[in-house]
């Protein structure tokens, strides 16, 4: 142990320093070790402090919160209780014990007591009790913490009854507020749902004696928590609970948990771990709390029947006296669905029981079983916390062996919210509401909860995906044709989106293509579109876009009509036919715009006299305006260019159209640079997490046969404000036509697809200027946000 001097808190500070300094070949400690250090270094400066000022007798200092629990992390304030029972001198004593801690900067939580009112602030403050449950002695008179950690524990055993309500309440709006450890991107550790607050929580309920103390899985999920949580203190430096994106390799790396994903993955089965016991724990105790009166006389709460074998008792699904899982094969999805359908809670010692007794179902399922499986799916909303509580208990894994590839398995890109299993429930539930769209509501439901399937096993998910999709549905007990369309399901499921947000719809190409992938099978033409909508839904909330659903079903709509024999709808008119538009921009020389508000899109129209650089000029200025861009359409001649574009405010509402013409003519004119101004911006408005863009590599992909009479050349990049406009300029560079452009966003990257036309008759474009185009595309996307491009200067505005 380190010696420090009794008399100054900053030689505990110079102490805290040396444990936390690992240069120089001093030997890092193990989070677990540095916490141990942490609390050792502490409690012998404060009972050194204690016996130097005299907290002897009658007196004596308690530990709370996260010393309290010897789970002291770096950067943890100490909360701590003064004890007395009538002393005379406290005041002194309180203040020669913080007075150093505050001159040192130490956080510090403290208050003074005698042991009736300890025990009379825990009565009143929730959060008070629950570190009060906790204390810790320190130094002083031992028999005075003892007396007041009894008291306060007999107090809170005796009054849970008429607090419940409160614990239930506050933990229920504290996981509405914060959101899942188990599924942010960026979880706080502390406070998150299936958090260290959680733990506390549960050791509460245990306090009182309603649940039992929390078992070894929920152990080991605080230690893993804790590891963490001590780790990103230590490296900010300050006392932080939530885990940064950019933080999450480098506290893999010293807990040897392999890279971020890796470490994802661990929380978020820890957290799912501590939330489901969380939620137990407060079921649990609620139906313990002592009855008093003539409650404590009624009679026993009768079971009412809910299904075959199934009832409720005291508010939650149970079991039948009579019923058996090794006679009813059925019966673990009977239990299940009946819970999804009445919102009520599977009981824990019936999921217990269930877990001990229920065989592997036989393969094929008995028709009963997949009843029972597809009536769970389509309760929507209800079955999402069933399947979790199914999962937890291990219920869901027998009957579905392939879903530890994908359970906790983090998300790779920052659109999607959940984990790849939670987002296959969220998709089924999603999905419970398009039903009636479909002839076939069985297989949406089915496709929907193993569309990703394939995900977490290497290789192209959809194709894995379908593979284990033919076996998982004859596994079911579907009949031969269903099990291969529900694989072709799978396998095509991005087909609808990727195709409707990346390629021109007005191209007979485009639909061709859809009809001829799917074989000209409508029936699972309509399951891809209801899916990719559930898809969409259950990712994030900014992946369903009015504008995707306009173009998946305008899509959907063309190909059906293909299908059918019927002839194609007539694209609409060329943008340079607008007589309106082009005649303005020919009679003053000067660029016009028109705006359309449809909704929560908006169709801009943009004339440019000229029109070398209509495409970039014209990105550039809806960028600076905060526009987002979902497509664009290009036409010119050799006297105008019109460029067409469909987009939506990324921030409140549409500016006026009369501001984006003003700036379009600075740009012309030279008085605005686009380059400089767009650097601005982005460095106003740049990601909150850097590392993002530094992790997405960009990537361009050519395709010769998806568009007639050009290629499409698609980027795969990470976003950023006014990246439409650098990657048209490189384009534009490159003199090539761009013909249309359509931008799919996937939460910090995205896919910018171009309808190229070379110079060949056929408009193809040549290998040697394909190699130039990359180049020139690449260096724009690499381009830093809030940089400048290098050479684009106040000459190089488009003219």
């Amino acid at each position: 142990m380190t010696t420090v001097n009794s008399g100054s808190a900053e030689d505990l500070v110079k102490a805290k320093a040396v444990l936390l300094d690992h240069t120089g070949g001093r030997r890092r400690l193990s989070p677990e070790a540095l916490r141990t250090a942490l609390v050792d270094l502490h409690d012998f400066w404060l009972s050194s402090r204690c016996a130097a000022i005299g907290v002897t007798e009658r007196a004596s200092l308690v530990a709370v919160g996260a010393l309290g629990r010897r789970e002291l992390a770096p950067y943890s304030d100490l909360d701590l209780v003064l004890l007395h029972d009538g002393r005379k001198d406290v005041d002194r004593l309180a203040e020669q014990l913080w007075y150093p801690l505050w001159d040192a900067g130490i956080g510090l939580d403290h208050s003074v007591r005698t042991p009736g009112q300890a025990v009379q602030v825990a009565a009143t403050d929730l959060r008070a009790a629950f570190g009060l449950l906790e204390i810790r002695h320190i130094a002083g008179d031992p028999a005075l913490s003892d007396k007041v950690r009894g008291a306060v524990r007999q107090a809170w055993r005796a009054g849970i009854r008429s607090r419940f309500d409160e614990i239930d309440d506050g933990a229920h709006d504290r996981w509405a507020k914060v959101g899942d450890v188990a599924h942010r991107i960026e979880p706080d550790l502390k406070s998150g749902h299936g958090g260290l607050r959680d733990v506390q929580l549960i050791g509460a309920l245990a306090a009182a004696q309603l649940v039992d103390r929390p078992g070894s899985e929920v152990a080991q999920a605080r230690d893993l928590l804790l590891d963490v949580r001590t780790e990103l203190h230590r490296l900010a430096g300050r006392a932080r609970d939530v885990l940064r994106a950019q933080d999450a390799d480098e506290i893999a790396a010293v807990l040897e948990i392999g890279d971020r994903f890796e470490l994802a993955r661990a929380l978020s089965g820890a957290a799912r771990a501590v939330a489901f016991a969380a939620e137990v724990g407060l079921r649990s105790a609620r139906a313990a709390l002592p009855r008093r009166g003539l409650a404590a006389l009624r009679r026993a709460p009768v079971r009412r029947p809910l299904d075959s074998g199934v009832v409720e008792h005291m508010g939650e699904v149970a079991l039948a006296r009579d019923a058996s899982a090794n006679r009813d094969p059925a019966l673990v999805l009977r239990v299940a669905a009946t819970a999804a359908r009445t919102g009520l809670p599977v009981a824990a010692g019936t999921l217990h029981r269930l877990a001990e007794t229920a065989p592997e179902l036989r393969e094929p399922w008995p028709r009963a079983a997949l009843g029972e499986l597809l009536s769970l799916l389509g309760t929507g909303r209800g079955m999402v916390d069933v399947i979790e509580a199914l999962d937890r208990t291990g219920l869901w894994g027998r009957m579905f062996p392939e879903w530890g590839a994908v359970r906790d398995l983090p998300p790779r890109d920052r659109a999607h919210v959940w984990t790849v299993d939670r987002h296959l429930v969220e998709a089924c539930a999603q999905a419970a509401r398009l039903t009636t769209r479909v002839s076939r509501p069985d297989l949406l439901l089915v496709g929907a909860l193993l569309h990703d399937i394939g995900k977490g096993r290497g290789g192209d998910h959809s194709e894995v995906g379908e593979s284990l999709a033919v076996q998982m549905g004859r596994r079911l007990g579907f009949g031969e044709a269903d099990v291969v369309l529900l694989g072709r399901m799978v396998r095509h499921h991005l087909l609808l989106p990727h195709t409707a947000t990346r390629r021109d719809l007005d191209d007979p190409a485009t639909v061709g293509r859809v009809a001829e992938t799917l074989g000209n099978d409508v029936v699972l033409l309509d399951l891809l579109d209801a899916l990719a909508e559930a898809d969409s839904l259950a990712t994030g909330p900014a992946v369903w876009s009015p504008w995707k659903r306009t173009l998946i079903r305008n899509l959907s709509a063309r190909t059906r009509a293909l299908m059918a024999g019927e002839s194609l709808p007539e694209p609409g008119p060329d943008p340079e036919l607008d007589p309106e538009l082009a005649r303005a921009v020919a009679e003053d020389g000067k660029p016009h715009v028109r705006l359309v508000q449809d909704h929560d899109l908006a169709s801009v129209t943009i004339g440019v006299p000229g029109g070398p650089a209509a495409l970039s000029a014209s990105a550039g200025v809806l960028a600076l305006h905060s526009l987002e861009v979902h497509a664009a359409e290009v036409r010119t001649t050799d006297t105008l260019a019109i460029a067409r574009f469909a987009v939506s405010p990324r921030f409140g509402g549409l500016p006026d159209q009369a501001l984006i013409r003003a700036d379009l003519v600075r740009v012309l004119d030279g008085s605005l640079v686009l380059a400089e101004a767009l650097a601005r911006k982005e460095k106003d408005y740049a990601p909150t997490s850097p590392a993002v863009e530094g992790t997405v590599a960009p990537r361009i992909l050519w395709f010769d046969d998806e568009a007639t009479g050009a290629v499409v050349v698609e980027l795969r990049a990470a976003d950023r404000i006014g990246l439409l406009h650098h990657v048209a300029g490189a384009l534009e560079s490159c003199d090539v036509e761009v013909r249309w452009a359509r931008v799919a966003t996937l939460g910090a990257s995205v896919v910018d697809s171009f309808g190229l036309a070379g110079a060949g008759t056929d408009g193809g474009v040549a290998r040697a200027d394909r190699r130039r185009i990359e180049q020139a595309v690449l260096a724009a996307a690499r381009q830093p946000a809030g940089k400048v491009p290098a050479g684009r200067t106040r000459k190089d505005t488009p003219t």
